[in-house]
């Protein structure tokens, strides 16, 4: 079969709108793959701070805003390791967003003692091709972590992320309960928290979620990721949660994302198990507008609008990005 690339001048489709297009995309992208409850790890092992002893700070890792680059990329492909090479290719090269000594953080979701077929976690040949390509930019160190829900060592290893990560060289970092630092988010509803410290000490994150529903949100994406920079009861964090989300999101703002919907969990998220509810969509969206992105898969995986995720229209009054992904200039691949 033929290569084919196009850049996304999806507006050019026959009686499709931008918007409609972007969404046909993703939906008929892939087949179906397939034919426990909450962790409380996190509440064992670490502890909410007391607000007098947390330090104040905010990390923005994001790369200017460039016009002769898209904002978001959408590759489709068999190949994870090929879909991710070429998202980073689409928009603007690894180097545009890696400098030579940076330390640089890789955020996967390892979340759950899971499978990659089972779509819980992020896909470890993802991982792997992201932390090929920070090397290539000549990165000085290259770390993946996350705070796992259930417990961090079965995460790690079963998701094949530990194993990817360390093939590649880089550092993989369990959440151990020491290495817990109180901050101050100087959210509106987030103020002192436990947060994981390597997340302070890097010049930029890349973060790399994995597309899953969740029965509280709808879905979990690009934002809800951050959820594993905390330590302490995040469960507590619900009663808030698109508030929360949005704190998160402007207290560490990314590098890039890059969201896997290689495998979609498409229903009984954020946990899954059963692969009756994974679609095979060999899919990676990636882009410097996480608002956007987050936004363009909930819609087009879960018929999610607005009205349903208040936590894009807080975080577009924030100014973290907009909710109107049709606006944002887009390439499309499709690799043979």
């Amino acid at each position: 079969m033929q290569k084919q690339s196009q850049d996304a001048t999806l507006a050019n489709e026959a009686s499709l709108s931008r918007r409609e297009a972007l969404i046909k995309l993703l939906r008929l992208g892939g087949v179906a793959a397939g034919t426990a409850g909450l962790g409380f790890w996190l509440s064992e092992h670490s502890q909410h701070p007391e607000p007098e002893s947390a330090i104040s700070f905010r990390r923005n890792h994001a790369v200017a805003a460039d016009p002769a680059f898209p904002e978001m990329a959408i590759i489709q492909g068999d190949n994870p390791e090929q879909l991710a090479r070429q998202a980073i290719e689409e928009m603007g090269g690894i180097r545009r967003f890696i400098s030579r000594t940076d330390i640089v953080l890789v955020k996967p979701n390892i979340g759950w003692d899971r499978t990659p077929e089972q779509a819980a976690n992020t896909n470890p040949l993802i991982i792997a091709e992201i932390v090929r390509q920070c090397w290539n930019a000549g990165a000085k160190k290259v770390i993946v972590t996350d705070v796992s829900c259930n417990e961090p060592h079965r995460c790690f290893q079963r998701s094949g992320i530990a194993e990817a990560a360390r093939h590649e060289g880089a550092e993989v970092i369990f959440p151990e309960p020491a290495r817990f630092k109180d901050v101050d988010l100087q959210g509106d509803v987030l103020h002192a928290w436990p947060v994981f410290d390597p997340f302070l000490n890097v010049d930029k994150i890349i973060n790399v979620p994995i597309a899953k529903h969740h029965s509280l949100t709808g879905t979990t994406l690009g934002m809800k990721n951050w959820y594993g920079i905390l330590g302490g009861p995040r469960h507590q964090l619900h009663q808030n949660i698109h508030e929360s989300l949005v704190d998160l999101a402007d207290f560490i703002r990314p590098t890039l994302t890059v969201i896997d919907c290689y495998r979609v969990l498409i229903r009984n998220g954020p946990t899954g198990g059963n692969l009756e509810d994974v679609l095979l969509k060999k899919t990676l969206v990636a882009g410097t507008d996480p608002v956007a992105l987050d936004a363009y898969v909930a819609k087009a995986y879960w018929n999610l609008d607005v009205p349903a995720l208040p936590y894009l229209q807080i975080a577009a009054q924030r100014g973290l990005g907009t909710y109107e992904f049709e606006k944002v200039r887009t390439r499309v691949k499709r690799l043979a």
